[in-house]
């Protein structure tokens, strides 16, 4: 237990003051690349699944850790993915965004987190694990992508890292504009974990980093993967709701981790405060997480599980997943977002967060 609770804790203290500084959040890279026409974010993503496939690849061949198979249900994956991306719009985060961001004192995010916990466990455990089942019995015999094409897979591992080094190398080239600041408080190392703007692809490095290192801790512990958020967030309400100690894995303390890593990075930045949202962003926040645990359920994990760690593996399951997050996330940010600006813009009231 205490290996379980020094490890996971120290991943997840890592990870989540990576994601609060560098303000990395996958929904608002599928997001932005339609809402604002930003891809930055998008790219970041990519460079993050780049690092992690090479370096995972790399001790499984080194015969450090173990790679599992995760079975493609393909009906689930399809349709949870797409019911997950419609979730993390309403939301206002992804998973990992969401935990990060309850540890800034959004309390719309610890509204969406538990309904995230709950969709989760009343879909694997609970009254709707029948339809649950039945969405991710149909199943291929495929796994791998490589294997299906009957390759090695390092021919996807390199494939993929020189295309993703191709589009940062484009990206870094187009003329950039300068981002305003606010004036220098800090010096040292405090100024470049606290102050400093975190450039996307820096932070996507370390996120990379950081999900390598994921895999042998977790291992160590008898738990056989890398990062996840969907099943130990469930099991951290099992935990609470049955007392039962036997819910607390290495995962369950990454997830409690990574809010405590938030929680530190956005104090000592400055930008921990308590806001309380309205009304109407308070319904979506609570039904966008029944809608992220029901679909991350279904499609085997989220924009974490799916898509960072089962896409860097090569998976089918990992990549159909993430393509219809993707389309989820479009289609829900069309809807809820630009329409409702255009709505807006035509004489409805905007709606106001209110700081407590």
């Amino acid at each position: 237990m205490a290996a379980k609770i020094v490890l996971g804790l120290l991943c997840g203290l890592a990870l989540g003051f990576v994601l609060q500084r560098g303000r990395f959040c996958v929904v608002g890279a599928y997001r932005d690349v339609i809402l604002v026409k930003d891809n930055r974010m998008f790219i970041a993503v990519l460079i993050a699944i780049a690092v992690q496939s090479i370096g995972v690849y790399a001790l499984a061949g080194l015969g450090l850790i173990q790679l599992s198979e995760v079975p493609f249900t393909w009906l689930g994956a399809t349709l949870g993915g797409f019911i997950f991306g419609l979730g993390i719009v309403l939301a206002g985060g992804c998973a990992t965004g969401t935990w990060y961001r309850a540890g800034e004192g959004l309390l719309g995010s610890w509204i969406a987190l538990f309904a995230y916990m709950l969709g989760t466990v009343a879909t694997k455990w609970g009254v709707l694990k029948p339809a649950s089942d039945a969405l991710t019995g149909q199943k291929s015999e495929d796994v791998f992508i490589y294997t299906t094409l009957g390759i090695s897979p390092w021919v996807l591992v390199a494939l993929f890292a020189v295309l993703v080094g191709l589009i940062v190398w484009r990206h870094l080239r187009q003329p950039s504009f300068a981002v305003p600041t606010l004036k220098r408080r800090k010096t040292g190392l405090a100024h470049l974990l606290f102050e400093k703007r975190w450039h996307p692809f820096v932070t996507a490095l370390i996120v990379g980093v950081i999900a390598i290192a994921a895999w042998p801790m977790s291992e160590a512990t008898g738990r056989m993967f890398g990062l996840g958020i969907t099943t130990p967030s469930g099991n951290l309400l099992r935990y609470i709701t049955t007392g039962d100690i036997k819910f607390l894995d290495w995962a369950v303390f990454l997830v409690i981790g990574i809010a405590l890593g938030s929680y530190v990075a956005a104090k000592g930045s400055g930008e921990f405060r308590w806001r309380l949202p309205d009304i109407k962003t308070i319904r979506n926040n609570f039904f966008g997480g029944l809608f992220m645990g029901f679909g991350a359920s279904i499609a085997g994990g989220c924009t974490i599980g799916n898509g960072l760690v089962n896409t860097s593996l090569f998976t089918w399951q990992g990549w159909v997943a993430t393509l219809f997050i993707i389309l989820g996330t479009w289609v829900a940010t069309y809807f809820v977002i630009i329409r409702g600006k255009r709505k807006a813009n035509s004489g409805a009231a905007p709606s106001q967060s209110v700081v407590v």
